[in-house]
């Protein structure tokens, strides 16, 4: 094979990463990193109220910037790099015009979080998406949230436009159509219009009820009763979807000049970043894929022989091809996992911000928090496992999986004065491992089997405690991915497909796969503790559903 390479560009909840891969064996020849500079100052969100909005020109400048320079720094000949592929969270839908271009980057909207990226962990839309369940259980018709595990999410693609155009007249007006924001960032580079542009079967079959057996997005009479202004939308939206296996077009001439590329670069179609994770991390049959960082996405893949036309009920959804094509991928996930540790160390950590005369600076802070999680994690491991310690529940940002629900709150139990902050952040860290094991017994239950354990992202990178912690309490081996950027790898590998330098995905993991750094093995002792400690995870987040009514952000209880 004559040198070639392939880009993957992975488009995170903090940052945009574009890696630079050799096509013949998957190398990574460059890497390059971009934070997004508006998102880090906190602009357009508001965490009390679960907003967080993202402005387009983040991840603009960020692609522009990464793929650029990577290219420039690895001295590669720009004719050599034949293939993109863009990796996106989601659902993180975005309003457009008529031409295909952010709201947020049009006169007078440039400030209007509305007209923004709604990203993947924003909960603003809680009741529409009760509405969107109401709905599908009775209005007398197919229940379109059926192949999406029975429940649709406020963090989905409907839900959050119904939100954004019942709140913004403005917004809703302009907005002719709305895109994933793998779609747009795939489109913005590619030679096609918009009514032509492939959109991903990735992100319309786990986010907007798109399935074959419907002929698409659902009906005109199911979203009507919503809001009529939907059917408007989906008319302005697709019918058909494409994996990611396949060329959306190819770069055109204003972005190959910005990139210092050529316009014979394939560009694939885009994807979501824990589906491209799992490509990356060489998914196979009965494997488990944990993506871990922030949040957690857990992707499976199945053959059609296996699933048929059997659901599996309160996960994220099942696509023909939403990771390999000709398999059904299945998605699940925790709406918080390094979030989780990340809220209780900011608690450890207020002093630091809020005390007079300390004058710290912004960068000794941030080091500072990032010395309390080492400091954390060696005393917390230190500590004898029992049954009797502090149980938390992982909810603090609603529970993804197994059967969403958003408007979950947290909870600790179990704490006395002997309780000090390790003991905490143990608890917490069960806590994530526990709800990981919830949903692994959901997949086992619905008859999706599990032999193995693989885990990507910062989390199984980072830290060796966590990952024996969960190979303990789910009892099974726990393999970590060699790759330092497992999603920019996998979506390397689907363009390596739609440039054609490999007929099929397949044939791209057995060339450019990069292997695995190590396996965290089960103990039978502690897996026998965690048994008794996650029948009482299971007790507590009964209580919590069951018996708390929860107070929604818009409820006044401050006196």
């Amino acid at each position: 094979m004559s040198e070639k390479y392939v880009i993957g560009l992975d488009f995170g909840t903090d940052s945009v990463r574009s890696v630079l891969v050799n096509a013949q064996d998957g190398t990574t020849v460059g890497s390059k990193v971009s934070w997004y500079r508006r998102w880090k100052e906190g602009r357009y969100c508001d965490a009390s109220a679960n907003r967080f909005r993202q402005h387009p020109l983040d991840h603009i400048e960020g692609m522009e910037y990464t793929i650029r320079e990577v290219v420039k720094e690895a001295g590669v000949a720009p004719a050599s790099v034949k293939g993109i592929c863009i990796d996106t969270t989601g659902s993180s839908p975005l309003p457009v015009d008529a031409e295909g271009r952010c709201l947020a980057l049009k006169p007078g909207m440039e400030e209007n979080p509305n007209a923004m990226v709604v990203l993947w962990k924003d909960h603003t839309a809680i009741q529409e998406a009760d509405e969107i369940n109401g709905l599908a259980a009775s209005w007398g018709g197919t229940d379109f949230t059926k192949y999406e595990g029975g429940i649709y999410s406020s963090e989905w693609f409907w839900a959050k436009i119904l939100h954004v155009i019942r709140e913004d007249e403005a917004v809703k007006a302009a907005g002719h159509s709305w895109m994933e924001h793998c779609d747009y960032m795939t489109f913005m580079l590619t030679d096609v219009s918009l009514q032509d542009f492939k959109r991903s079967r990735c992100a319309a079959g786990h986010k907007a009820m798109w399935h074959q057996s419907w002929g698409g997005l659902p009906a005109d009479d199911f979203l009507a009763q919503l809001d009529p202004h939907l059917v408007t939308l989906k008319n302005n939206l697709y019918e058909e979807t494409y994996t990611s296996d396949l060329p959306a077009g190819k770069l055109n001439a204003e972005w190959a000049e910005r990139l210092g590329l050529t316009t014979d670069v394939s560009v694939a179609v885009g994807t979501f970043d824990a589906h491209a994770g799992a490509v990356g991390a060489e998914v196979e049959e009965f494997s488990l894929v944990r993506v871990m960082g922030t949040s957690t996405c857990d992707i499976i893949v199945s053959s059609r022989d296996v699933v048929g036309d059997e659901t599996v009920r309160g996960i994220c959804g099942q696509v023909d091809g939403s990771v390999i094509p000709g398999m059904i991928g299945l998605e699940a996930g925790q709406s918080a996992f390094g979030d989780v540790l990340a809220w209780f160390r900011d608690i450890v950590a207020w002093p630091l911000t809020n005390l007079e005369g300390l004058d710290l600076s912004p960068d000794k802070v941030e080091a500072l928090k990032d010395e309390l999680i080492v400091k954390l994690s060696q005393a917390a491991e230190k500590l004898p496992l029992s049954e009797h310690a502090p149980v938390a529940l992982d909810w603090v940002n609603g529970r993804r999986t197994p059967d969403a629900n958003q408007a979950l709150k947290a909870a600790i139990a179990n704490l006395n004065l002997g309780t000090g902050a390790p003991h905490i952040f143990k608890a917490l860290v069960e806590a994530i491992c526990f709800g990981a094991r919830s949903i692994v017994e959901r997949f086992e239950q619905e008859g999706v089997h599990i032999k193995t354990v693989v885990g990507i992202g910062g989390v199984a990178k980072k830290s060796g405690f966590i990952m024996q912690t969960l190979a303990d309490v789910l009892n099974m081996p726990i393999r970590i991915a060699n790759s330092e950027q497992a999603p920019a790898l996998g979506a390397a590998m689907y363009a390596a497909v739609a440039a054609g330098i490999y007929p099929d995905v397949h044939q791209a993991i057995q060339a450019m796969g990069n292997g695995f750094e190590q396996t965290y093995q089960p103990q039978a002792q502690p897996h026998a503790i965690f048994n008794k400690l996650y029948a009482r995870y299971r007790q507590l987040g009964a209580f919590v559903e069951d018996s708390l009514t929860p107070v929604t952000e818009t409820e006044d209880v401050s006196l």
